[in-house]
């Protein structure tokens, strides 16, 4: 799949951040559970200075299929941002998300940055669309 999104990160010492991002990704499912891989960048601005940092990262994703439309997952991985500052996250968190086709899907996820580099605590908030091929 592949798809767009755009949310709020907030960190420790960053304070609010905006963005548009992109992600791509793929998943398998077996009977009602579902394993997954991504990547994701996201554009991010403050004070209304656009693409003043990129955060790029890469998720390992695990759910569970609720009903042929739902699925609620966790997610988790490493996100680093590659501008400056120099910072990179150990992230965990999850989200729902809702077939809208066979091939449109909707989502809200949540992930909270944990400093592996840098000591900026994240809690990143997005909401995207998807296109399953």
């Amino acid at each position: 799949y592949a798809g767009v999104h755009g949310g709020a990160q907030n960190g420790a010492t960053s304070g609010v951040q905006y963005g548009l991002g992109a992600q791509a990704g793929v998943n398998a499912q077996f009977d009602f559970y579902l394993l997954g891989a991504e990547v994701a960048v996201t554009g991010l601005a403050d004070n209304g200075t656009v693409g003043e940092t990129t955060y790029g990262q890469i998720l390992g994703r695990a759910g569970l299929v609720v009903s042929d439309n739902v699925l609620v997952y966790a997610a988790g991985g490493y996100g680093i941002d590659l501008g400056v500052p120099d910072e990179a996250d150990a992230l965990l968190g999850g989200g729902v998300e809702l077939a809208v086709t066979d091939n449109v899907s909707v989502r809200a996820q949540y992930l909270h940055g944990f400093p592996v580099q840098g000591g900026n605590a994240k809690d990143q908030f997005t909401v995207g669309a998807s296109y399953h091929f």
